[in-house]
């Protein structure tokens, strides 16, 4: 996927006071969630000139509108879901939540009047490139992973398609808040994986986080109240639930082919797409690189990549069918 060059754009920023990022690791998991609980999440520079564009006409903008601004965006998408999480009364179903069912539930006016204008991300790392650089390449592989789960769930003609593609495309958010947060710790763990690749992720991370990041992930998502049933598909644990699957498999085959279609992990993950879609091993690789193609815009640093005008449907749209047909 092309990049475009990372840079500040707009909108413009006003005088805010410089982040301060942790250089130590915090002692345990519930003081990583409390830390983050309070943190302050900046937002992509597109998305909040997208928002801006919309909170000037905010008499003529519906749900529709602002989630096409909203979705492409993995931290913006968080903010409001832990924010309707925070409207909710306690027990009350959450299962079929979405971006939009959640904007139409908390009001136009209402989400403009709590979203002031958002702090981007561009200004928060001005002065960290490398954290700037991770978090682009995390945000390339969470929209590739939303794709491949949207094509496995469309596939297997599943009625969560919308949330299962929500669940892979948010994956990864934990991990973002991190190089927001701990730019320094999470350029150790990366270093520490270059130097060596047959060290585990999950054991760099405890050596150096203190934590796992899955674990804070799941920790987080119950803190902060997200639906139930993104919770659940997100939680890599219950992996023999097809939805869960279909979410494991998109972000294992993002991550795999994130540097090209020759990494050796891959044929393993081509046999277990191939038992949950019931499908030929053979066409596989091709049914993969056939969804492999942005279905949103693009959430680029610095930049927007525009895929839709203005006022069509929002919700992401089906990928295209294989040439040669899964059997």
């Amino acid at each position: 996927m092309t990049q475009e060059p990372l840079q500040d754009t707009l909108p413009v920023q006003p005088n805010f006071p410089p982040p301060k990022f942790l250089n130590a690791p915090l002692p345990h998991i519930g003081a990583w969630t409390q830390y983050f609980l309070h943190a302050e999440i900046p937002i992509m520079a597109s998305t909040a000139q997208a928002l801006e564009e919309l909170r000037a006409e905010e008499d003529d903008v519906d749900a529709n509108q602002l989630t096409a601004a909203i979705q492409v965006d993995p931290l913006m998408t968080l903010k409001l879901l832990s924010r309707m999480a925070s409207l909710r009364r306690p027990g009350s179903n959450t299962e079929t939540e979405s971006i939009t069912t959640s904007l139409v539930l908390m009001g136009i006016g209402p989400f403009f009047r709590h979203f002031g204008l958002q702090r981007t991300v561009e200004n928060w790392l001005q002065d960290q490139p490398e954290a700037r650089q991770g978090l682009q390449h995390l945000l390339t592989r969470a929209e590739r992973a939303g794709q491949f789960a949207l094509g496995f769930a469309v596939h297997r003609a599943d009625t969560d398609a919308t949330i299962i593609h929500q669940a892979a495309f948010l994956n990864d958010f934990a991990e973002m808040l991190l190089w927001l947060h701990a730019p320094e710790l999470m350029v150790k763990i990366r270093d520490a994986q270059a130097a060596d690749s047959t060290l585990r992720s999950s054991a760099i991370q405890k050596e150096i986080l203190g934590v796992e990041i899955n674990d804070l992930r799941q920790a987080l998502m119950k803190l902060w109240r997200l639906p139930e049933l993104l919770v659940n598909i997100s939680d890599d644990r219950h992996a023999e639930r097809a939805n869960v699957k279909c979410v494991v498999l998109a972000v294992r085959v993002a991550r795999h082919s994130a540097y090209g279609w020759d990494n050796a992990a891959l044929p393993d993950d081509y046999t277990e797409i191939a038992a949950l879609l019931n499908a030929s091993e053979r066409v596989v690789p091709s049914f993969l690189h056939k969804i492999d193609h942005p279905i949103l815009e693009a959430a680029t640093l610095g930049g927007r990549i525009t895929s839709e005008e203005p006022g069509e449907p929002t919700e992401p749209k089906e990928p295209e069918k294989p040439e040669e047909k899964l059997d």
